[in-house]
């Protein structure tokens, strides 16, 4: 990760991700938009990101089927989650489970560009 903050190491951490996208640019820009990732090439020219704290990394990766039905789930942990499926609406995600169905947990579920299922969390205040 080229970011002034080094990732903590540690046995058992999550580290990367690798995403299904039918079209990577359009995957970048929306997750980019959403969750402010850092969007970035590597030496092997991938298109990948780091994720807004950088702790996770990743890439976009085509010629695989779009997790459109939950087994792993993903979820981002996100400052406000009505604004955050506000920008997820904006730049082309939908909404696949609103907030309120995981209650008292403050989350919700959105479909990506490409068609992948991920998760929002907001910690209660």
């Amino acid at each position: 990760m080229t970011m002034d903050k080094q990732p903590t190491y540690g046995n058992g951490k999550i580290c990367y991700i690798e995403m299904a996208a039918e079209d990577i640019e359009r995957s970048a820009d929306f997750y980019k938009a959403v969750f402010g990732w850092k969007i970035r090439k590597r030496g092997d020219g991938a298109t990948a990101f780091d994720d807004g704290v950088g702790e996770v990394s990743g890439a976009w990766v085509k010629g695989r089927t779009p997790t459109t039905t939950p087994g792993l789930l993903v979820y981002v942990m996100v400052d406000d989650i009505e604004e955050t499926i506000a920008k997820v609406i904006t730049n082309g995600g939908t909404i696949v489970q609103p907030v309120g169905e995981d209650a008292p947990e403050i989350t919700a579920r959105f479909s990506d560009p490409a068609g992948n299922v991920i998760g929002l969390y907001q910690n209660p205040k």
